[in-house]
């Protein structure tokens, strides 16, 4: 049975936040707990609490979506998604996988930085990847490195992760760079980050790998990602892209994007 948790948004002169620092309260036992949006470790550790919050309440659309436009774009390709080997990163519990699962890729790799994403995907949706690490791409320890490498991957997928410090560009580049040239990009993005008056490093790197040789875009579109807590829409970009190259290791350091940004 889902388990159906009692959450609250706080009221109306409390949303005035950052996406990244909104956050909502729980009620189990008769304790009330406030919990960060981003706060994961705590929100995946309830089952069906990530679902009920972001899908159910705010009604992300971001995974079908994404998936949705990456299969169009292989579509329009000749290409067939059931021959992508993915890695999806920030795979949280599973949900984009779910999505990728449905069109039977051939394989499918999870990965994130907590230890409660695998505990999670492992919970609610075992057995939907065929290997899950639990690791930090922006300090990837070599054995890690060498199996992700092993798996030859032709598509990257990474939705609602990217910014606000949970996926800076630090640990997206290693993974781009494990992606085989010819192969996709798929992920979505706040709208801001491609506005030029955000001066954050990864809203720089974006736009520098955009309009870089390293990529070919095929599908970039403006959607409604989710709600925001009063009802308002939250937009994002999804974009696929071809990778046409390698990237260089120290594309970061031409974007002028240091360890701190």
């Amino acid at each position: 049975m889902k388990q159906i948790h009692r959450i609250q948004f706080p009221p109306a002169g409390g949303h005035d936040l950052g996406q990244d620092e909104a956050y909502f309260f729980v009620t189990e036992e008769g304790k009330r707990t406030r919990l960060r949006f981003h706060d994961y470790c705590e929100i995946y550790n309830r089952p069906g609490l990530y679902e009920q919050i972001f899908y159910d309440r705010l009604k992300c659309s971001s995974p079908r979506k994404v998936t949705q436009i990456l299969k169009s774009a292989l579509d329009a390709e000749g290409e067939n998604i059931s021959e992508l080997r993915v890695l999806d990163l920030g795979a949280g519990n599973g949900v984009m996988g779910e999505e990728l699962k449905v069109h039977a890729v051939a394989r499918m790799v999870g990965a994130d930085i907590i230890p409660e994403a695998k505990m999670a995907a492992d919970r609610d949706r075992p057995g939907l990847y065929d290997e899950y690490y639990v690791s930090d791409f922006s300090n990837l320890p070599q054995a890690d490195g060498e199996a992700l490498d092993n798996w030859s991957f032709n598509c990257l997928t990474s939705v609602a992760a990217l910014g606000f410090g949970d996926i800076p560009p630090q640990a997206f580049l290693p993974a781009m760079r494990m992606i085989a040239d010819g192969g996709w990009l798929a992920f979505n993005i706040k709208d801001s980050f491609l506005d030029r008056t955000d001066d954050s490093g990864f809203s720089r790197f974006i736009r520098e790998l955009i309009f870089s040789k390293y990529i070919d875009i095929h599908h970039l579109e403006r959607y409604r990602h989710r709600l925001s807590m009063e009802g308002l829409p939250l937009h994002y970009f999804a974009l696929v892209a071809r990778k046409a190259a390698q990237i260089p290791v120290d594309f970061l350091e031409q974007c002028g994007i240091g360890e701190g940004d």
